[in-house]
């Protein structure tokens, strides 16, 4: 499986349309007094938000070369995916869909999977071999999209998190694509890539802009459709392990579907210096971020580079998994 320069043309496309977008973005933003307050950081300061509609353009406009060029239905499917999770994600930006609501409507965006045939119902297990699903796996898809774009939108609670990770969680899905020799997931993969890589530079700390939840809703869904399509779930699954962690850990404090926005005792507070420490409030959710600082408090950048640590070493488990399902 080898990509052409047509292929990796479109890739390089997908970062210089998202970070032009971005750069454009901010300041419009900006002007229009689209700003959030950056509960993170000493003082006041307001960040430009959301900035998922220059990820979603990115996206989009590489895809759409991409099935031009491929004619591959399966990436028609993740497109399909990207538009109806940006757009609940653009809905949930300008006028919140609420906690309990956002995840069902999510549902709708496993659909062009199914409805395509865009999967094969077979779960790759190491040292097991392959097991047939072929009544369950639609449910599971269905469910699946959901979970990954939520887990994603929740872990996203720091400067530059959700796309530093996604970066890093993807290059497992990368290496595995690139094994099975599957040319049209190894090229979204690269064009997922790219567009955090382009919105990263604006997101890192100190972010000038948050992607939103059309940001990561959309960045979570297409990780996960990728994830089901190329036919490496549970490579995709291990690969996210310490976002799923927070996820569970979020849900289960709070024993409800709420909004990080919506939650009455954050899991952290700031103090004047701009250090983080855990909330002693039991009440307070637990999350990976309080995890982190409920021993040790600590400034903003030093946690951010935690997760990212976790999410190498989940990558690189997820990784060596892949090499071993499809070398040995």
């Amino acid at each position: 499986m080898n990509l052409g320069l047509l292929e990796y043309g479109i890739v390089i496309m997908a970062f210089v349309i998202t970070y032009l977008a971005t750069n454009r973005l901010i300041p419009l933003l900006i002007e229009l007094k689209r700003e959030v307050l950056d509960y993170h950081k000493e003082g006041k300061k307001f960040v430009a938000y959301p900035g998922g509609p220059a990820i979603i353009l990115g996206l989009i406009s590489a895809l759409l070369v991409s099935i031009i060029i491929t004619n591959d239905t399966r990436i028609i499917a993740i497109l399909g995916v990207v538009i109806i999770s940006a757009t609940i994600g653009i809905v949930d930006d300008f006028k919140s869909l609420g906690g309990r609501k956002k995840p069902l409507i999510l549902l709708l965006a496993s659909v062009p999977i199914i409805i395509l045939g865009a999967y094969e119902p077979n779960l790759d297990f190491l040292f097991f071999g392959s097991v047939k699903l072929s009544i369950i796996y639609p449910l599971l898809i269905l469910v699946s999209i959901p979970v990954t774009a939520n887990t994603i939108n929740t872990i996203d609670v720091l400067n530059g998190v959700s796309t530093g990770f996604v970066i890093i969680t993807s290059i497992p899905l990368l290496i595995s694509l690139l094994l099975i020799g599957d040319g049209s997931m190894v090229l979204v993969t690269l064009i997922l890539i790219s567009v955090c890589l382009a919105f990263f530079q604006f997101h890192r700390y100190p972010s000038k802009i948050f992607p939103g939840d059309s940001g990561t809703l959309t960045l979570g869904a297409t990780y996960g459709a990728i994830a089901i399509v190329g036919g490496v779930e549970l490579i995709g699954v291990f690969a996210i392990l310490p976002a799923i962690l927070n996820s569970f850990f979020y849900l289960s404090s709070m024993r409800d579907f709420v909004e990080h926005k919506n939650i009455r005792v954050r899991p952290t507070k700031v103090l004047p210096d701009g250090t983080i420490e855990a909330e002693s409030n039991e009440n307070a959710p637990i999350t990976l971020v309080r995890l982190i600082v409920a021993g040790n408090s600590s400034k903003e950048l030093p946690i951010v580079n935690t997760i990212f640590i976790l999410s190498i070493v989940s990558a690189t488990i997820a990784t060596i998994m892949g090499i071993l399902t499809w070398v040995i």
